[in-house]
């Protein structure tokens, strides 16, 4: 909660940057108050976007179209989609605002993400005929396709199709994204051909074509497409040889990837700021060190101040070219600027510590997160389960994996995690921290066939009896499959030779 209220915190007072001069402004002692300030400083849900437009309409303010849509556009930024939604709904009661197709489509969007897809097609179809255009129809398309609905997106792209709604790369671009994340790639050259007889692909058209040859690993298709796009007069962006480098990188071809690498450095721009941590990336996996060093200094040039991703991945580089020393000063930098605490940028060099076998470091590197406000989260306590599973301290192993599940609110089980533990706990035959274990596991919940199978085992290998095992597994209505039943004559037969070899 504490991260999220810090993100958006950060968020909420550059958007407000962005807006101070949105709407009819007046003279307020604290300086400027505009409509916009007003509206991006409902930072709570409760809050009314409707009221405060009343009030300030009350107090002499205008609240013109233009200036409305702007406030929404920073609000969707934000993902404050609620107070964008009521934004929009009061504009469609105003007789003096003329809406059009781009205002409903936005609307449209919105409905979509607060409301589900039921809302956002009964919006769509209570729309005025004129205003169920391409605007609108892509709009539905595209939350189709973020929700993965393939059946309803292919149905609408026909309708589409039939009024002539497919005359420009958009939906087509939609579908090839749906495909590639369904990984329905055997549909993806039919949709290229298609929308190449109908209209003409556009840079993102090609890089999704690009990224369809990368999974391919196909290098020659990936180069045919690029030369397309120079042909048609398409200028590349840096998603364009950022995916031929990722390419090239797999395929071992350095020198190609380094070519590329070079072009995409000359694009990157305050205007694409994300494309630097990939830039870091790609310098990184080519083994780089100077190319990563080049490419921070120009970051920090170009922006006052480091974002948490960009720390991310900038340690994350370093740890990588094995330069812990420059990540481990890197790390200091961010723990001094940093307003989030975000434990997933110190869940990179806990990770490095941890695969060093150097458990007293990560030991000691985990309470300095502590003291310095970085609250460990599930990662955190998985990467020393992990790191005590490979050095066999099984009473560290439990003591984190508690952490781990108390960490967070609910629990999805880790069913690899869960098995290695009982593996080193049947190796070792410890019955009674694996009977700790499964006590655990059934006040968290989780109580399965499996789980007794692997206290079991734990006997097994230590050729003891369990105490009622039947019993407790009935009891937490847990059934008995063949394995446990061969488990528990395996352990009776173990005990009864025993009990036989001291009788005789």
């Amino acid at each position: 909660m504490l991260l999220r209220n810090s993100i958006a915190a950060v968020r909420h007072f550059s958007a407000v940057a962005k807006v101070a001069n949105t709407g009819a402004t007046k003279d307020s002692g604290g300086g400027r108050d505009t409509l916009g300030r007003r509206l991006l400083s409902l930072v709570y849900a409760k809050r009314s976007a409707v009221i405060t437009i009343g009030k300030w309409k009350e107090e002499g303010g205008t609240a013109r179209k233009y200036e409305l849509n702007r406030i929404v556009r920073e609000l969707r930024k934000l993902r404050r989609y609620k107070h964008a939604i009521e934004i929009c709904e009061w504009m469609t009661l105003q007789e003096d605002i003329k809406l059009l197709p781009g205002d409903y489509a936005v609307h449209l969007d919105l409905i979509a993400k607060v409301r589900g897809m039921n809302s956002a097609e009964k919006f769509f179809e209570d729309l005025p005929e004129e205003m169920r255009d391409r605007t609108t129809c892509s709009a539905l398309l595209h939350n189709y396709v973020q929700n993965k609905l393939s059946a309803k997106a292919e149905a609408l792209v026909e309708k589409m199709k039939e009024c002539g709604f497919m005359k420009n790369p958009l939906p087509y671009n939609h579908m090839l994204s749906l495909y590639m994340s369904n990984g329905q790639l055997d549909k993806i050259p039919a949709v290229i051909g298609e929308m190449k007889n109908h209209t003409s692909p556009d840079v993102v058209t090609y890089n999704l074509w690009l990224a369809f040859c990368a999974l391919q690993n196909n290098i020659e298709s990936a180069e045919r497409v690029f030369l397309e796009l120079k042909k048609a007069k398409i200028n590349p962006d840096w998603v364009t040889f950022s995916t031929l480098t990722n390419l090239y990188i797999k395929s071992s071809l350095t020198e190609k990837a380094a070519s590329t690498l070079k072009e995409m450095e000359k694009m990157a721009s305050r205007k694409n700021r994300v494309a630097y941590s990939s830039l870091l990336s790609l310098h990184t996996n080519i083994g780089d060190k100077a190319g990563v060093q080049r490419v921070w200094k120009k970051l920090k040039l170009c922006f006052p101040k480091m974002n948490d991703a960009e720390y991310t991945c900038m340690i994350s580089s370093l740890v990588k070219l094995k330069e812990i020393e420059e990540a481990e000063k890197l790390y200091t930098e961010w723990e001094s600027v940093s307003g989030t605490h975000d434990p997933r940028v110190s869940n990179i060099l806990l990770a490095a510590y941890v695969n060093k076998y150097q458990m007293n470091m990560a030991e000691t590197f985990c309470s300095r997160m502590v003291q310095n406000g970085v609250t460990p989260c599930y990662s955190t306590w998985e990467l020393l389960i992990w790191g005590y599973l490979k050095q066999k301290q099984t009473g560290k192993v439990l003591e984190y994996f508690k952490k781990a599940v108390g960490s967070v609110k609910k629990w999805n089980p880790d069913q690899i995690l869960i098995a290695e533990v009982f593996n080193r706990l049947s190796e070792e035959g410890n019955v009674e921290e694996a009977e700790e274990l499964v006590v655990f596991l059934r006040n968290a919940g989780h109580a399965s066939t499996e789980i007794y199978n692997s206290l079991l085992r734990t006997y097994a290998e230590a050729g003891t009896m369990p105490v009622m095992v039947a019993e407790r597994m009935k009891k937490d209505n847990v059934e008995l499959n063949k394995e446990t039943r061969s488990l528990m004559k395996r352990i009776s037969k173990i005990c009864a030779g025993e009990v036989s070899n001291m009788c005789s």
